[in-house]
């Protein structure tokens, strides 16, 4: 066996509005339906996991994984400005409740990229007194539920828009077939999805992440304190999107201003945090122009990303490095209807994260995204990640056997040689 450190932590990701259903006071809920979206379709009911979460916490603890990062939702905690919900901070308690019931460590994402709608309409982000707002709210939330978390992840990655624009990465497109990067077309379209204002008279825009390192860092910090301020005495970083960049031929200059920009200045921040987390699936070739078109002969996931899981040790290595603080996996997986190249995609990223621990890279945890197969933004359903299987009229829950695998490999601590 490869063994991995006592108290390893193994389990799987969620986030909120992609699995909880009936988001109402979201600002993502409102830009699925508005006319000519880029959605290809709204989120809906999801997977009806805002009232199924205790079965979804007992089949991951059944197949033996013991931890389970999830979001809550700002929007429904807050839905207007200075109103907060004691039934709904009620609801994540009891969910963060159920976790501990079933042995599982709660690990709790305080926002997964949506916003109330009201943060929106007075202009997101970068909006003054964002951050102010975004430290209220975790405050309000700490004092009701720090008590049970161990582990809090304030921001998911808030790096996203800055390597969109460094790079013209597209997080998860439409492409399935193309081995090229985004088009001139895609990356106006991108930008169009983060600058509309035609839902109201009002100037409404959806509340997505700013590309500002200051504006981030500063909401960071404020939910920090906060966190830090309350009851319990929990682990707080937050998650970067760390794609594996690698040099193309007359790249260099573009490389290294891709990952300063987008990945290294935003790893620094988290020099002052309890760990970082790091969210990997592939890798993107940079060349003079940007990222480059994949090698043809590259297996795809239903992403358009190369199927390329050494990303992972390559990348958790770079926040080790960079951070010099504790990892914590946060989300890796592959988008693939094949459970068998889920699972041999898996099998080489813990391969990889395996080597790293071997070098004394100080690693807390992984997590695979995701838990259940779910809405995955702009994509819909047509994208699988999931150990689970959901089905679509019924909401039945389907074990995948990349579960009862990766289960298997959390029960051992370690991989077979």
């Amino acid at each position: 066996m490869k063994a991995f450190p006592e108290g390893f932590m193994w389990g799987a990701s969620t986030a909120g509005h992609q699995i909880e259903g009936g988001n109402l006071n979201s600002d993502n809920w409102a830009l699925e339906w508005l006319d000519g979206s880029r959605f290809v379709e709204p989120s809906g009911d999801a997977c009806d996991s805002y009232h199924r979460y205790a079965e979804d916490i007992s089949l991951l603890a059944a197949a033996g994984l013991g931890a389970y990062r999830f979001s809550v939702e700002w929007s429904r905690i807050e839905p207007e400005q200075g109103w907060f919900s004691r039934a709904e901070l009620d609801h994540y308690r009891r969910m963060i409740g159920t976790c501990l019931e079933h042995g599982v460590t709660p690990i709790v994402s305080y926002n997964h990229f949506t916003t109330p709608y009201w943060f929106s309409a007075r202009g997101g982000w970068s909006a003054d007194a964002s951050d102010e707002l975004f430290g209220r709210y975790a405050e309000r939330l700490t004092a009701h539920i720090g008590d049970l978390v161990p582990w809090v992840c304030t921001l998911n990655e808030p790096n996203l828009m800055a390597m969109i624009a460094a790079t013209g990465f597209a997080p998860i497109g439409d492409r399935k077939t193309d081995h090229g990067g985004p088009s001139e077309a895609e990356r106006n379209e991108i930008a169009r999805l983060r600058s509309i204002s035609a839902r109201t008279a009002d100037g409404w825009k959806p509340g997505i992440l700013s590309a500002d390192l200051e504006v981030m860092a500063r909401a960071h910090r404020r939910a920090v304190d906060a966190i830090r301020s309350g009851p319990g005495d929990a682990k707080v970083g937050w998650t970067l999107a760390l794609v594996d960049y690698q040099l193309a031929e007359g790249g260099e200059h573009r490389l290294d201003q891709s990952r300063t920009k987008g990945q290294l200045d935003w790893l620094s921040v988290s020099s002052d945090d309890d760990f970082v987390g790091v969210q990997t699936y592939s890798r993107e070739l940079i060349g003079a122009d940007g990222i480059q078109p994949r090698p043809t002969d590259a297996d795809l996931m239903l992403t358009g990303w190369e199927v390329y899981p050494d990303a992972l040790e390559h990348t958790v290595r770079l926040a080790a490095e960079t951070a010099r603080v504790p990892v914590l996996v946060t989300e890796n997986g592959c988008a693939t209807a094949d459970d068998q190249m889920r699972i041999a995609y898996t099998r080489s990223a813990l391969d990889g994260l395996a080597r790293c621990i071997e070098d004394g890279v100080d690693v807390r945890g992984y997590l695979h995204w995701s838990l259940l197969d779910n809405y995955e933004w702009a994509s819909g359903f047509a994208i699988s990640f999931g150990l689970i299987a959901v089905d679509r009229q019924t909401f039945a829950r389907t074990p995948k056997p990349s579960l009862f695998w990766l289960g298997d490999i959390a029960q051992r601590n370690g991989l077979p040689l």
